[in-house]
């Protein structure tokens, strides 16, 4: 993109463990777990949680706070079960149904995977459901096209590849911070509309069937929001966002779109690459993040996720 300036300077990620220049959380957060910051904007490991072992009310609250300052967090080593998953993520607030296009569709694990639950084996690329889940691969927050979109998204690298499948984030707060005032002014007061038809759409008209869109009709989203702990403001776009209520849909599209591009150059992004039992939990609400491609027909990549309701529509209907 024209204008953009050099990457970041990028903290590499420790094999495991903290690396030298890891700040403790007793230094910054009064607990004895540490953290070391991933890019120069967001994202950040954590060490010293053993999700299965149980977390302690305090070192929780030191999560929050961090998911509330790094909007990524990344935990290592965690060799947790759906159950331990689900108890964890229901700490930080009531967890969503999975949709009905998804293997997880009637529980709170939606499954992210080239494997078929049933026989175990992979799914070869060209049935239908991986050329659903390529629409994954598009930046987008999760659920931003339900009417209560979520805060979080946990989830945990249960089988990973050996090569490539990453997930790549970007922080649309880092970039709202950086646009110029005329543009965060023009930004103020719009509305966009949300639609997961739409964008899974893009890949293919047929993909979503007249169930889905019952569930999941569009939905009005603020395209300014702010956390309301910190009060950091950031725009909010992604591949589900399809117009901007009021104005000429080319237009509108045109702008999300210039958003979605802007927030996701390098130098706003984090790349992780997976390691097995990894955790890595993100804030919906200022962070896209789409997943990356791998030889899907020849190793197998199984991901459960579990997904943090928001606390209440951003726009009025």
């Amino acid at each position: 993109m024209s204008g953009a300036r050099a990457l970041f300077p990028r903290h590499r990620e420790p094999a495991y463990g903290p690396g030298p220049g890891c700040r403790t959380l007793r230094e910054e957060y009064a607990m004895a777990i540490t953290f070391t910051r991933l890019t120069d904007t967001f994202a950040a490991a954590v060490y010293g949680v053993d999700i299965a072992a149980g977390v302690s009310e305090a070192d929780f609250a030191a999560i929050v706070r961090l998911f509330n300052d790094y909007s990524v967090l990344v935990f290592h080593q965690q060799n947790i079960t759906d159950e331990q998953q689900v108890a964890f993520s229901r700490g930080f607030g009531p967890l969503e149904g999975t949709v009905l296009t998804n293997a997880g569709s009637g529980t709170e694990i939606a499954l992210i995977s080239n494997v078929d639950p049933e026989t175990n084996e992979i799914i070869p690329p060209t049935d239908r459901r991986m050329i659903f889940n390529s629409g994954n691969e598009m930046w987008h927050s999760d659920s931003s096209f339900k009417r209560i979109p979520a805060m979080a998204s946990l989830l945990s690298g249960r089988e990973v590849p050996p090569a490539d499948g990453n997930t790549e984030f970007a922080s649309m707060r880092a970039a709202y911070a950086e646009l110029p005032a005329e543009k965060k002014r023009h930004l103020e007061g719009l509305v966009a509309i949300h639609d997961f038809a739409y964008s899974r759409g893009l890949i293919d008209p047929t993909l979503i069937g007249e169930a889905q869109q019952h569930e999941t009709p569009p939905v009005p989203q603020a395209v300014v929001r702010s956390n309301p702990v910190n009060g950091h403001k950031n725009f909010f776009a992604g591949a589900h966002a399809s117009y901007i209520r009021g104005l000429p849909v080319e237009e509108g599209r045109a702008l999300l779109q210039e958003l979605t591009a802007f927030a996701t150059q390098p130098h706003y992004v984090y790349v992780h690459q997976w390691q097995p039992k990894d955790l890595v939990m993100w804030d919906n609400r200022c962070c896209l993040h789409r997943g990356c491609v791998w030889d899907k027909a020849k190793y197998r990549r199984v991901m459960h996720r579990t997904t943090v309701a928001g606390d209440g529509p951003t726009a009025h209907a």
